[in-house]
Order: C-alpha cells, then sequence, then structure tokens
C-alpha cells in the first residue's frame, strides 16, 4: 500500500513440485527409454534352460578322427551316432534289391574302379597305400595291378555284409580292429568309399540302378562304415 513494495519470500518448492517442475531433456529420456527397454524380457516356458551340448565327432578324444576324410573340418564337427542309430532293420523288399544288384555287378571291375575312384578323388588317401607304386596320377593309378587287386578284394568282402545284415557289426570287427589299432586308417574313409562305391554301381548298372536301389545301397554302405568304424568308437 502506499509506495511500500511486499517483501519477496525466497520459498523452496518443496519434494512434490520439484518433481513435476523439473524440465526432462531429450537426453534423460532416451537414457530412460534405453535403461527401459534393455531390461530382459523373462520366458513364458516354464522348462528350465538347458545347456548347449558340444560338438563331438570323429576328431573328438571319444571317437577318434572321424571326418577329416583326409583330416577335414566336418569331421570334427560330425557328431558321433547314437547307440539307436546301430539296430538296422532291413524289410524283404531292401534285402530283394541288395542281393539283385549284387547278382549283375563284376566284383573285379566294380572293385577295382571304386578303389581307384577313392584314390583319385581323395588324394589323401593315397597315404595309406604307399606300398601300391605309382600313384601319380589318375591314368597310373587306374592302371595299377595292386589298386584293382586289392580293390576286388574289397568289393568281396561286401559279400559277407549281405549275407550277414543283421550282424554286421560281428561281422566286420575283425577288419575294424585292424584298420583301427595297426593300419590307424581314418574312419572318415569308410564313408567316402561307400558313397563312390554307389557311384560306380549307377554308371556301371545304368537304368537297373533305380532310385529304390540307391537308396538301399546307400543305407547298406553307411552300415558297413558304422560296422567298419565301430573299434574306433
Amino acid at each position: 500500500m502506499g509506495g511500500m513494495s511486499m517483501p519477496v519470500v525466497n520459498r523452496q518448492p518443496g519434494p512434490k513440485e520439484r518433481e513435476i517442475r523439473a524440465p526432462v531433456s531429450w537426453a534423460g529420456l532416451l537414457r530412460l527409454t534405453a535403461v527401459t527397454t534393455a531390461r530382459p524380457v523373462p520366458s513364458r516356458d516354464p522348462r528350465p534352460a538347458q545347456p548347449m551340448a558340444p560338438l563331438e565327432g570323429p576328431g573328438s578324444a571319444r571317437t577318434g578322427d572321424k571326418n577329416p576324410a583326409g583330416s577335414g573340418l566336418s569331421s570334427r564337427l560330425r557328431v558321433q551316432p547314437s547307440k539307436a542309430t546301430t539296430m538296422v532293420h532291413w524289410s524283404a523288399e531292401e534285402k530283394q534289391l541288395i542281393t539283385s544288384v549284387w547278382a549283375k555287378l563284376s566284383v573285379e571291375e566294380c572293385g577295382a574302379e571304386a578303389l581307384a575312384r577313392l584314390l583319385i578323388v581323395y588324394p589323401w588317401t593315397q597315404r595309406f597305400f604307399s606300398n601300391f607304386g605309382n600313384l601319380s596320377s589318375p591314368t597310373a593309378i587306374v592302371g595299377n595291378p595292386k589298386v584293382r587287386a586289392h580293390g576286388k578284394k574289397v568289393l568281396t568282402s561286401f559279400g559277407e555284409a549281405i549275407k550277414n545284415l543283421d550282424n554286421l557289426k560281428g561281422t566286420y570287427s575283425k577288419l575294424s580292429e585292424l584298420h583301427c589299432d595297426k593300419l590307424h586308417v581314418d574312419p572318415e574313409n569308410f564313408r567316402l568309399l561307400g558313397d563312390i562305391l554307389v557311384i560306380v554301381l549307377a554308371t556301371h548298372l545304368a537304368k537297373d540302378f533305380t532310385p529304390a536301389c540307391q537308396a538301399t545301397w546307400q543305407k547298406l554302405v553307411g552300415v558297413v562304415a558304422h560296422a567298419l568304424a565301430h573299434k574306433y568308437h
């Protein structure tokens, strides 16, 4: 009143007022958003989390070098087959397809070609045949008499497999021990040779080697390879 001025009272805002009045900067907002969105979302799956199983392969201490098909990386990533996979069932149709194909092929010719192809396509396998003489070129390998003789011997052993389809592990027990303990052959080579044999059969039998035949023989060479690698496990 009159010319008098009212005194200015410096009152400090209360906690709630400070909360309301406090300016929110963009930086603060971004930090707040980052914190809230970074929070882990709880899983709705009631099951406890399981640790990832290690990859075990032929390259592991437990299974021996299984895939280096000459020491390749894939071998060390190959998972060891479970016991369930060793129980193989052969249908009457599969047995008929196996025996019919076997009756048509020339063991000497197909065996020689299969081993020659193995040595040519996968040259690192030649180290297991250092006493076979000249393996310097595809022509030398195909014409090598020792390659032909051993190829016939290898394929002849398939005859025993065909006679004992329900006991392949027992049939190849001694051979598996020989290749594992004495020759130290990489078991991946058994699979490679089996795959090549299927190719050889297809080239020799042409249209007679139907898709059903191929599926059955692919199964057979796989089971034989597993039986030969049994001692490595």
